[in-house]
């Protein structure tokens, strides 16, 4: 990559409903898990930026029916702030996580830039509001958040609603295909939805082409690429919140994310809920370290 490279570390995990055995969930750990692998290193990125993330709470928001609402929000707003102040024109952005939450923040930053599409990589296709979760936990429904879906207090920080419009993102991968009212939340959106056998049967790189010819068809100011590891199979990456058998490899995730990754469009890309605490020995942590930065850096095996 010939760009100037930025990492900003948002190690947030107040959109995770916490297991029973946990304290916390372990996915605040990542960008910690990330350099004991020599990420940063590799990446030998311009700038580390971090913002540290409040303490893990399990408060239920009474107006939205969202965990951590009131925290999630403050830290949305933060996080737009610190990236608005600190990213560079011309630098690719890469941004370390937490849970998919995070991406709240940085739609809010890019709303403030301009008008950006999306490429949301997840094995979900977290497009619900909140009466439809389990767990009320906003990374299960963050993308129904960034274009306006669920409660205003979420979806219209600083009068910004929607951050992201539907017609203008990407949804591919979502493995969680059997439940029907989960799924018919996406399919009666804008939204272009590739699921995991969709994007199989449409190719992965064709995929991400044409992504690229709408970007470049609407004239969109930039785009951004969500990556939720759990869009791996549970062979290469069970160190998730929620863990399925059927997934992409890593083939896969090159085909896709290089064209993408490598167009002067690409804003960046944020990863999210690798949970190193289920990785202690680094098995599955290190391969896919490897594999990305393989990737950003278009290097080869």
């Amino acid at each position: 990559m010939k760009r100037d490279i930025n990492i900003f570390e948002f190690p947030l995990n107040l959109g995770l409903k916490k297991k029973e055995h946990e304290i916390e969930p372990g996915v605040r750990k990542l960008p910690d898990g990330f350099r004991k692998f020599d990420f940063h290193k590799e990446i030998n990125p311009q700038n580390i930026f971090r913002l540290d993330a409040p303490d893990y709470s399990m408060e239920i928001d009474q107006e939205s029916g969202v965990l951590n609402a009131e925290g999630i929000i403050e830290y949305a707003k933060e996080q737009a702030d610190f990236i608005s102040e600190n990213h560079k024109e011309d630098a690719f952005n890469i941004i370390l996580g937490g849970d998919c939450s995070i991406l709240i923040g940085t739609a809010l930053a890019l709303k403030k830039l301009g008008n950006f599409g999306l490429f949301y990589l997840d094995g979900h296709t977290d497009f619900i509001p909140a009466h439809l979760s389990e767990t009320a936990a906003a990374a299960g429904m963050d993308l129904a958040i960034i274009t306006g879906t669920g409660h205003e207090k979420l979806t219209d920080i600083q009068g910004l609603k929607p951050y992201f419009l539907e017609e203008n993102i990407y949804c591919a991968g979502n493995a969680e295909t059997d439940d029907d009212e989960y799924v018919q939340q996406i399919i009666h959106s804008d939204i272009h939805y590739f699921d995991l056998y969709e994007l199989r049967k449409n190719g992965f790189g064709k995929t991400a082409g044409d992504f690229l010819k709408m970007v470049y068809s609407k004239a969109l100011d930039g785009f951004f690429i969500h990556l939720d590891v759990d869009v791996l199979s549970d062979e290469l990456m069970p160190a998730v919140d929620s863990r399925m058998d059927d997934g992409i490899d890593y083939t896969n995730l090159r085909e896709i994310l290089k064209p993408l990754v490598h167009s002067p469009l690409c804003f960046g890309i944020e990863i999210t809920v690798l949970n190193p605490d289920d990785d202690k020995a680094g098995s599955y942590t290190q391969p896919f370290v490897k594999n990305l930065i393989q990737i950003i850096k278009n290097k080869e095996d």
